[in-house]
């Protein structure tokens, strides 16, 4: 049965299970109210017969001979006993035999009830059903003693009016309950096609979804208290997660795509020159020990970047994988690296003038403890310095400025440099990005990975990397760690 009415649509299964119900409602009322008529018209009855039997009972004077034939009578016995409700009055002796028979003329004896069944009333006046000679018709007696030569009365009455009564209400609540189960489906077909009709919006809105327009959502069909409301609501809300997913999905695969081609592009270039360098000797065509040594230096430089770029993309993906576990985080002090810093700075171009200040440049260094790993930060503080040297005129000042701020350890570098515009400050921590990709390398080795693993370094330690820069405003890369916990 299931599977049959999984075949059917919703629409069709909800009306089958209204129809149903209707049908099986309609049913158990037309036998309550089927019941409750003939226990009515049994009640009736029994008491118009019980009345008469208690009647003759009490009138102790009159016996079967008193009572006048019926034959001579028909005009007044018939309408009497019609109005006293007992159509048939039987006398019955001690013995059970009948002394004499009363009933409305033109009933055919073959429709009364027999002498037999007669004898078997209870004389209690409870009422009893009996079958007429023919068994055709249906009988209700009633049975009492009277005072009169031991005389017991009987009268009965038949049941085919209240029979055919019965009938013809159940005959009229089939046809009127037919008419109206046919109505109701109707009407029924109609409101639920309409009651459905968000879901078919819904589902129509699915298929596009499925088709690829991601950008579509469910209209607002109903309240949003209700139930379609709610299914709406949760499926817009379903359907954003899955077009952001779809769209950082995409944005992933392009820039693993730009990774791919940028990996392929850094490591081709070193590739490259070893192996012309290594086509060069094998050709002869480095016939001097001057022209070898050369060669090899070459060979030394482009092995040297291949492996400074290996290097980093694994130090990437360790950290990308697994940031925590890249750190030896000890108890140590900013103001340590911002020292190293200067002395790089001075090394690199002892032209530069190099300022040790407070977060901001305002007052003198401060003291920043944080718990990290010193060596890690040596390497963030490093590129900071690497890029202010690599983008911004020799001779540039600097500025490096190491305290608290805001409740967390700080460390800038901020030069006085041409800066940087809008687009190029918000790639500027991306994998590969330069900003001037016309530059030539100042040492070989700049891929476009310094400041991202910077970044990356300083988010593992719970801490974050910001620019704050502007076309001819310089650069200030602020280093802002978590300052330990109060023990």
């Amino acid at each position: 049965m299931r599977r049959l009415l999984s075949r059917f649509s919703l629409r069709a299964r909800l009306l089958l299970l209204t129809a149903g119900l209707l049908l099986t409602g309609l049913s158990l009322i037309s036998a309550a109210v089927s019941d409750r008529l003939q226990d009515y018209q049994l009640d009736r009855l029994d008491s118009q017969l019980r009345s008469l039997t208690a009647l003759i009972q009490r009138s102790s004077a009159i016996g079967p001979s008193e009572i006048e034939d019926p034959a001579s009578r028909p005009e007044l016995l018939g309408p009497g006993l019609d109005l006293l409700g007992a159509p048939y009055l039987v006398f019955l002796d001690s013995d059970g035999e009948v002394t004499r028979r009363v009933h409305t003329p033109g009933l055919d004896s073959s429709f009364l009830p027999p002498s037999d069944e007669l004898r078997t009333v209870p004389t209690d006046a409870t009422a009893v059903d009996l079958r007429s000679a023919n068994g055709s018709e249906r009988w209700r007696a009633v049975a009492r003693p009277t005072d009169a030569k031991d005389v017991t009365v009987v009268a009965a009455a038949p049941l085919a009016e209240a029979d055919a009564t019965i009938d013809r209400l159940r005959t009229s609540s089939v046809i009127s309950g037919a008419v109206l189960l046919v109505l109701l489906t109707g009407v029924g077909w109609f409101a639920l096609g309409r009651g459905l009709g968000p879901l078919r919006r819904i589902e129509h809105t699915a298929a596009a979804i499925a088709d690829g327009d991601l950008t579509r959502r469910v209209p607002g069909l109903a309240p949003p208290g209700t139930e379609i409301g709610h299914l709406a609501a949760s499926l817009n809300t379903m359907l954003g997660q899955l077009e952001r997913a779809f769209a950082d999905r995409a944005a992933s695969e392009a820039r693993m795509r730009a990774f791919v081609a940028d990996v392929s592009h850094e490591l081709r270039t070193p590739l490259f020159g070893i192996k012309g360098t290594t086509e060069l000797y094998r050709m002869g065509a480095l016939p001097e020990r001057s022209d070898v040594d050369e060669a090899m230096h070459r060979i030394q430089r482009e092995a040297t970047r291949l492996t400074a770029l290996t290097e980093d993309l694994l130090l990437l993906a360790q950290l990308d994988e697994a940031p925590e576990g890249q750190l030896d985080p000890a108890p140590m002090d900013l103001r340590t690296l911002a020292g190293g810093a200067r002395h790089d700075l001075r090394a690199l171009d002892p032209s530069r003038p190099v300022e040790l200040t407070g977060p901001g440049g305002v007052g003198p260094p401060g003291p920043a403890p944080v718990h990290a790993d010193e060596a890690r930060l040596r390497q963030v503080v490093t590129n900071l310095v690497g890029n202010a040297v690599a983008h911004t005129p020799p001779g540039t000042p600097v500025r490096i400025g190491v305290g608290t701020k805001g409740g967390r350890g700080v460390l800038e570098v901020a030069d006085e440099g041409p800066g940087l515009t809008v687009e190029q400050a918000d790639r500027v921590f991306d994998r590969f990005y330069r900003a001037d990709r016309s530059r030539s390398r100042s040492d070989g080795t700049n891929a476009g990975l310094g400041l991202a693993i910077a970044r990356s370094l300083a988010r593992a330690h719970g801490g974050d990397i910001e620019l704050e820069t502007g076309v001819g405003e310089g650069a200030r890369f602020r280093l802002s760690l978590p300052l330990p916990a109060q023990g």
